[in-house]
């Protein structure tokens, strides 16, 4: 966090021109920051640039090298360094093995964004700047227990969950990696969800709080409880699980 006396934050979001990245991005913006997103939607980042003058807006596919490389090449541009990296991106995908004929359907794609890019984008930012402050990963309460009706989205953040936890241990104590795992948030991604949500706002303070902390987790809403339940009522949550 940046506080009075301290150098301006600088700080890159993926996918930050909606949903939970946008929120994240006005949270950092409120507090001070200097912030860059990314996304691959020219009408979205021109929404974004109209909103934030003062942000920067760069249009990159996370999932290409090149795009990957040219997106902190102007935030160094920009900027001159980076302090936090938000790899948000992602991507939800209903998979039914049971029915579908064609269940892995661009799966390389949704694997790509969801699991692939994010380590290699975390791989490109620390070969550049090593001493970065913190990395966070935003994953899933899926990332625990997979949800019945998207197997891979619950794989694909599982695995991001694994890489985070054994990153923390690589870069400890110089930087900070925290994983972000919102329950059902109201973005564009759960539209079609009829459940309860929790906002995107809620999860861009439980995450800058959880930063500040340097805590290993934020864990915004429901999913405050969900790594106890699962150690004491395991079965339970499954069962709830299940339905979703």
């Amino acid at each position: 966090m940046t506080r009075r006396g301290e150098s301006v934050q600088v700080v890159l979001i993926t996918g930050g021109t909606s949903g939970i990245g946008l929120s994240l991005a006005e949270a950092f913006l409120a507090q001070g920051a200097a912030v860059a997103v990314c996304g691959r939607s020219t009408a979205a980042l021109e929404r974004f640039s109209r909103a934030h003058p003062n942000a920067l807006a760069v249009q990159a596919d996370v999932t290409s090298t090149e795009a990957r490389i040219a997106m902190l090449d102007a935030v160094a541009a920009r900027f001159g360094r980076l302090d936090v990296l938000i790899n948000n991106a992602g991507i939800f995908v209903n998979r039914d093995f049971t029915e579908a004929p064609d269940a892995t359907k661009d799966l390389e794609q949704e694997l790509a964004l969801n699991l692939t890019a994010p380590i290699q984008l975390t791989g490109d930012v620390l070969s550049r700047w090593p001493e970065i402050s913190a990395i966070v990963f935003v994953t899933s309460g899926f990332a625990l227990i997979s949800p019945t009706r998207a197997p891979t989205y619950g794989a694909a953040k599982a695995g991001l969950h694994g890489f985070a936890e054994a990153l923390r241990r690589q870069l400890a104590p110089n930087t900070h990696v925290l994983e972000l795992l919102p329950p059902a948030t109201d973005t564009p991604m759960n539209a079609d969800f009829t459940g309860k949500k929790t906002s995107p706002a809620e999860v861009a303070a439980v995450t800058l709080k959880a930063l500040e902390h340097r805590r290993s987790m934020a864990l915004p809403g429901p999913t405050k409880l969900l790594p106890t339940l699962l150690r004491i009522a395991p079965n339970t949550i499954k069962r709830s699980v299940s339905k979703m």
